[in-house]
């Protein structure tokens, strides 16, 4: 939910005309049901434990883990561990670095029970 609202935002904020903007609402809100549809055909000759169902799921999952990162580390950290506040403070880049730190690890701690 909260990504649909987020993506509508930045879709409406977006300086494009108004048929890509409505091409952009209409893919986005037809990949939900076209995978829904697609995981009902596939549901009968899925087979949980087979190799290719392993490493399909594997990968899917490594990509998606990667996108994450990067958005995390690019996106978001980048922008306030390179703004003046923090530039400034030796101390203050120190606690951001251990908070980083401590974030992943409690993260990937989580991960583990998952």
């Amino acid at each position: 939910m909260f990504e649909g609202m987020g993506l509508g935002g930045c879709i409406l904020q977006a300086e494009y005309k108004f048929i890509k903007k409505a091409a952009m609402a209409f893919f986005f809100s037809v990949t939900t049901p076209f995978g829904i549809a697609l995981g009902l055909a596939l549901a009968s000759t899925y087979k949980e434990n087979s190799p290719r169902s392993l490493i399909t799921v594997g990968l899917l999952n490594a990509s998606s883990a990667g996108l994450l990162i990067y958005m995390a580390l690019v996106d978001l950290l980048a922008a306030d561990f390179m703004g003046p506040k923090l530039q400034g403070s030796i101390k203050l880049q120190i606690k951001s670095y251990i908070a980083v730190l401590l974030g992943a690890g409690g993260m990937s701690l989580m991960a583990k029970w998952a």
